[in-house]
């Protein structure tokens, strides 16, 4: 078995972000490392985020930096990754790239603890940086730029300290002094040595300032002060001419202001929530500076949302003060970023990303914060935000606890539903493969139209004057304002239909109707054409200085803008046969005139031809469809090396054609490198349009589909929006980047959104953290499973919400203005939810009506009890009834080892249609239930290590059989005919047979390494694709010998089980394949992504990364890909100098499993490269692009 994986979604979790000016000057700009990924965003014009560039590092990124030398207006970029070196990047926006500018190695592959890469920092005035292990190492680089102004880099400078942890590392500000850098320490050499434990308690953690010194080129300790032992974060305060220096120590409960002197000590109190244990400190979990030319301040966060700004009262280098003000609460990030145009970027622990923009930056003096009676702590009170104000948020999926992939909305493709979310931002994303759009406008029609346009009177006007909307007999205009009005002076002929119009040279329009061609002038003057009698225009092409018309009988007549503005003929020719389809190449910048033109007839050819004055209208090239031909468009759209032409054919059938022409000769690629793919029902009819600021072309058929250029790629996408008949760009002041279209009756406007991604989301918000889901079999509803520990249930909380609004409101603590009513109406998801302490949980499992968004039931758990596993069963004694199971355990804890008080099944019948639960019986079955799963009539459970096989009774539930000899804790169960596949949590998987006569279960085969089993499914009855928490992907199978076995004896009476030497079954599993994803697995599916198309294995991980594995049907193509695989490998395209076969093989080594996401990096490399390893492919590199292009559509 060979396997080919591709990324379908990218990871959306955000580990660190940097803000930086990386492609120029001015650009304000934020980077984004998301594990394996490095991405690049920048706010637009209307503060809408929109990603810049992505690259996959093939590495995992453990920090990362924006670096500024002296005297530079732009930012390096600084990664310590995996691969045991440190590299400086810079972003070149011509090619759109990240470059690598120097690497530096100084240890071995790997996530090691004492391999520097997990802190990074700089000096402030850009002149050295320190990246530092997790224990032992540190080096120190100094960064100068040479002769020719560009980045140098030094031998590294070892600042190691044995025994050593760092818990973080800073660069202090001292101005243009030797640069210093904090680390914040603990030497556990006493500890090693003290076999009591005391020694641990007593020795305190350290704050070490290293000093460099230019001059000797050394690194030594400066001094070393002793900190709290929660301290566990640093802050660089601007030092110099800018501020004090020195930094911030942000501590449990407390922020701590240290210089670089003994003295120089202030300590500052966190205000903390009142409904919060006494007993529970607060940690921050996220910072950012918020610095200008001539102010600055701290933004820190605490692990409940809270965000407090932290200013200094000082004087010169004296910190006198250090104050502690609430600012606003937002979700809970993992990092912060601080634009100096006056946003807020957050990225989010869980669910959506988001970005603010300050309307206040704060008061100067504490006005939130309050004491209560017999506590020196001060209290905040959470509030809806005040300085802030949220501008947009980046959709994630992360993490994502179970995934399902199902038709349930009858739409033409599948649609993956996600479990994701953590607590009170947990949500169900439904993903639709397809464009977003932003719907601005809808309005009813007089009539069924058969074409919209919208034009500009001007080529200087920056947003459209019309939109022209043609009917069978009229044709309508409406003048584009603050309202929509139908005008009537605009020159159009408004008693005939319209065929095409269009804003023709400078500051003219054009219309073309079947009785002729009307040019309008700016002022208003009108110059018509009329063709020969008894003759009509069937078809129009036009742009900006050229008209092509056909008429009835197959005649062509080609038009050109002269240089006295008029509209002249310029040369007639007969195609011999009807022509169905006219496209014609927009005007080259600097030019008069395009050169090209498409012309298709009824004989299903489509040709090219000549607009140029020496040969007009002479065929150039000719390509031969197996349809008719009903749309044709020549565009230019950007590309990797430039821009290239592209000729787009639609056809009756619904398949569209795009092959690409040479600008010189007029040749169209051969029909091995002409991109095909089937649209819909409908004939294809095609519009230009712009994304993005650049070309692109969305065609229609029963469903629309968006031609784009992303990131120098080539980008076909549908949109998840209802059929369209007709459309064309619009602009306006209200949209500056739109389409304006046609469905039925109705004139729509949109816009699309998030361009780039494959998939649009719709969220609907659940109770607690999802952590089942699945399908009720007959009635199709979604059953889910929610539970939350630190969390009170639902009930329980509205009570406490009731009785803590009736408190306020009897000690009048409400002020005028109703700032307490809507502190309490606060939503949960920003808020956070009140913590009761570890240990009690929350728990719920729900109905859902997915067609219409709509939770028919919900139940919640009762006495601390909390789903750990849920079944559908069908019990052979009671007939044909479908039967819900599920399993709880009351009081489950975690710590200091997994255990619980007992544990339940309980037995529900879905009654009124499956709507709602009803509880049948309660059984007690001492232990957890991992796992459930339908038997053969019965119920087999997983309690614990235990497998017990349960028959259903009138008050309980009846143990029939009990194996015991599973080692950890049984975490998944599947059926496959009589065969049962145990998953072990901590040693992968086992086929047990169970043997009916005498009533016991055999093991029949299991693996032979132990897995931390996350995921897992039966791909058929003896192979299993499963992952693990730590990121491996990996096919099982069942040797043929005991499958075969195992059918000639369905008992497995003959099994050497009895064997004392035996450990474990007696048949070993055989791995097939291997893989490394990088992010653990939650969810392995077996499924089809296409009507009728490939079965494939789809994935999902905990940070929303979605993938598939597509199996091979032909040796030809591993081949090929495999020694494209091997090519690309020898290229060296990561950007932190990870091996790509190292990395893939990182626990186990890569076996069978192409990598299709190195694969597709193939359209990135020079030209040159790519005909150098298409060469030794044996093939064109076109053919290379088309095969990677078809390996991923026929899938997705």
């Amino acid at each position: 078995m060979y396997l080919h994986n591709f990324t379908l979604h990218k990871s959306s979790v955000i580990n660190k972000v940097v803000y930086g000016n990386f492609s120029s000057a001015k650009a304000q700009e934020i980077l984004a490392a998301k594990g394996k990924i490095l991405e690049l965003l920048r706010p637009d014009d209307n503060g809408k985020l929109q990603t810049v560039h992505s690259v996959e590092v093939f590495g995992i990124i453990r920090s990362l930096l924006a670096f500024r030398l002296t005297g530079s207006t732009r930012d390096y970029i600084l990664v310590g990754s995996d691969s045991g070196r440190l590299d400086v990047l810079e972003f070149n926006a011509e090619q759109n790239r990240f470059d690598k500018i120097h690497e530096e190695t100084f240890g071995r592959t790997g996530c090691r603890r004492i391999v520097p890469g997990q802190f990074l920092a700089a000096d402030p005035k850009g002149r050295a940086v320190m990246i530092s292990a997790v224990e032992k190492q540190k080096f120190v680089y100094i960064l100068n730029r040479d002769s020719a102004a560009k980045l140098t880099i030094s031998s590294p400078l070892e600042a190691h300290k044995s025994h050593g942890i760092v818990f973080d590392t800073a660069g202090v500000d001292v101005g243009f002094e030797n640069p210093v850098f904090a680390c914040l320490e603990f030497d556990y050499e006493d500890c090693d040595t003290d076999p009591t434990g005391e020694a641990i308690q007593t020795t305190p953690k350290e704050i070490t300032f290293y000093e460099l010194d230019l001059g000797l080129n050394h690194v030594s300790r400066y001094a070393s002060y002793p900190v709290p032992k929660s301290a566990n974060s640093l802050i660089t305060v601007p030092g110099g001419t800018d501020g004090p220096g020195g930094v911030l120590i942000l501590c449990e409960d407390t922020v701590i202001w240290r210089g670089m002197n003994e003295e120089d000590e202030i300590v500052a109190q966190i205000p903390r929530r009142a409904d919060i244990p006494k007993d529970r400190g607060i940690l921050v979990t996220s910072h950012v500076v918020v610095k200008q030319r001539d102010w600055f301040f701290f933004l820190i966060q605490t692990e409940y949302g809270d965000l407090f700004k932290v200013a200094l009262d000082y004087d010169k280098d004296e910190v006198k003060a250090v104050k502690v003000m609430y600012f606003d609460t937002v979700p809970i990030a993992l990092s912060l970023a601080f634009l100096k145009t006056g946003f807020l970027f957050v990225a989010a622990e869980s669910g959506n990303h988001a970005f603010y923009q300050f309307q206040a930056i704060g008061e100067d003096e504490d006005t939130e914060s309050f004491k209560v009676e017999n506590d020196d702590r001060l209290f905040i009170t959470p509030r809806p935000l005040k300085n802030l104000i949220l501008i947009d948020e980046i959709q994630a999926v992360h993490p994502a606890v179970d995934t399902l992939v199902e038709n349930l909305l009858g739409e033409e493709t599948p649609q993956i539903y996600t479990a994701c979310g953590r607590g009170p931002r947990s949500s169900l994303r439904i993903l639709r493969h397809g464009i977003a759009v932003s719907e601005r406008a809808v309005s009813s029609l007089p009539g069924v139209p058969n074409g919209v346009w919208s034009v500009k009177t001007s080529a200087n006007e920056e947003h459209d004057r019309y939109i022209v909307v043609s009917f069978k007999d009229a044709t309508m205009v409406l003048s584009i304002g603050e309202t929509v009005l139908e005008v009537r002076d605009s020159g159009f002929l408004a008693t005939s239909p319209t065929i095409h119009t269009a804003l023709f040279g400078e500051d003219s329009l054009i219309q073309v109707y079947p009785t002729g061609i009307r040019y309008i002038r700016a002022d208003k003057r009108v110059q018509e054409w009329r063709p020969p009698e008894a003759k009509t225009i069937t078809l129009a092409a036009v742009n900006r200085r050229q008209v092509v018309i056909a008429l009835v009988g197959g005649e062509i007549i080609y038009f050109e803008l002269d240089m006295a503005n008029q509209l002249t003929e310029v040369e007639t020719a007969q195609m011999g046969t009807e022509v169905v389809a006219l496209g014609i190449a927009p005007v080259p910048n600097g030019l008069q005139r395009a050169r090209f033109l498409a012309v298709a007839d009824v004989s299903n050819k489509m040709r090219i031809f000549s607009l140029n004055p020496t040969d007009c209208l002479t065929a150039l090239s000719m390509q031969l469809l197996p349809h008719r031909v009903s749309a044709l468009q020549i565009i230019e759209m950007p590309s990797l090396s430039g821009t290239s032409l592209y000729v787009s054919m639609g056809t009756e059938n619904g398949v569209l054609y795009t092959a690409t022409l040479d600008r010189g000769t007029g040749q169209l690629a051969t029909h091995h490198d002409t991109r095909i793919r089937f649209l819909g029902r409908n004939p294809v009819k095609l519009f230009p349009v712009k994304v993005n600021g650049a070309e692109a072309l969305l065609a229609l058929s029963s469903r629309s589909w968006l031609c784009y250029n992303n990131q120098g790629r080539y980008t076909m996408m549908p949109l998840s929006y209802v059929p369209l008949g007709f459309a064309s760009s619009f602009t306006s002041e209200q949209c500056p980047e739109g389409i304006v279209a046609i469905s039925g009756e109705n004139l729509r406007i949109f816009s699309t959104e998030h361009l780039g991604t494959m998939f649009n989301q719709t969220s609907i918000p659940l109770r607690y953290t999802p952590r089942k889901m699945f399908l009720h079999p007959q009635t199709r509803y979604m059953i889910i499973v929610e539970s939350d520990d630190d969390t009170y249930p639902y009930e329980e909380k509205q009570k406490l919400t009731a009785a803590a609004k009736v408190k306020k409101e009897e000690e009048n603590m409400q002020t005028e203005d109703g700032e307490g009513a809507e502190a309490n109406a606060m939503p949960e998801d920003i808020y956070g939810a009140p913590h009761p302490g570890y240990g009690t949980w929350a728990s719920s499992i729900r109905i859902m009506d997915l067609a219409k968004t709509q939770t028919l039931d919900i139940l919640e758990m009762t006495n601390n009890e909390t789903i750990t596993s849920v079944t559908t069963c069908m019990f052979a004694n009671r007939g044909g009834e479908i039967f819900l199971v599920v399993g709880t355990a009351q009081d489950l804890a975690f710590e200091p080892k997994r255990g619980a008080k007992t544990g339940f099944l309980h037995v529900y019948a879905l009654l009124e249609n499956g709507t709602k639960f009803h509880l049948i019986h309660k059984t007690e079955i001492g232990g957890i239930p991992g796992a459930l799963c339908a038997y053969d009539g019965k119920l087999l459970v997983g309690v614990g290590a235990m497998l017990r096989l349960y028959d259903f009774g009138k008050k309980k539930l009846l143990r029939k059989c009990e194996f015991r000899s599973f080692p950890n804790f049984v975490f998944s169960l599947w059926t496959q005919q009589d065969m049962i596949v145990v998953g072990d949590l901590q040693q992968s998987y086992t086929f047990v047979k169970y043997n009916r006569p005498d009533n016991r279960f055999i093991m029949v085969c299991d693996d032979v390494i132990p897995r931390w089993l996350s995921a897992g499914t039966l791909l058929d009855n003896t192979t299993i694709a499963a992952g693990d928490k730590f990121g491996n992907i990996f096919v099982l199978r069942m040797p043929d010998h005991v499958a075969q076995q195992m059918e000639e004896d369905p008992t497995a009476a003959s099994l050497p089980y009895q064997h004392r030497h035996i450990i474990g079954a007696p048949y070993k599993l055989e791995l097939i394949c291997n893989f490394y994803v990088g992010e653990s697995i939650t969810k392995v599916i077996k499924t089809s992504l296409t009507p009728g198309g490939t079965e494939v294995i789809l994935y999902t991980t905990i940070s929303g990364t979605v993938g598939v594995l597509v199996p091979f049907t032909s040796r030809e193509d591993v081949d090929l890909f495999s020694h494209l695989e091997m090519a690309l490998r020898q290229q060296k395209l990561s950007v932190v100098g990870r091996d790509h076969m190292s990395f893939r093989s990182y626990y186990a080594p890569v076996k069978g499993v192409i990598d299709g996401d190195l694969c597709e990096q193939y359209a990135t490399l020079s030209d040159e490269l790519k005909a150098k390893i298409a060469d030794d492919l044996q093939r064109t590199p076109p053919e290379v692009q088309r095969k990677l292009e078809i390996m991923r559509d026929n899938t997705s």
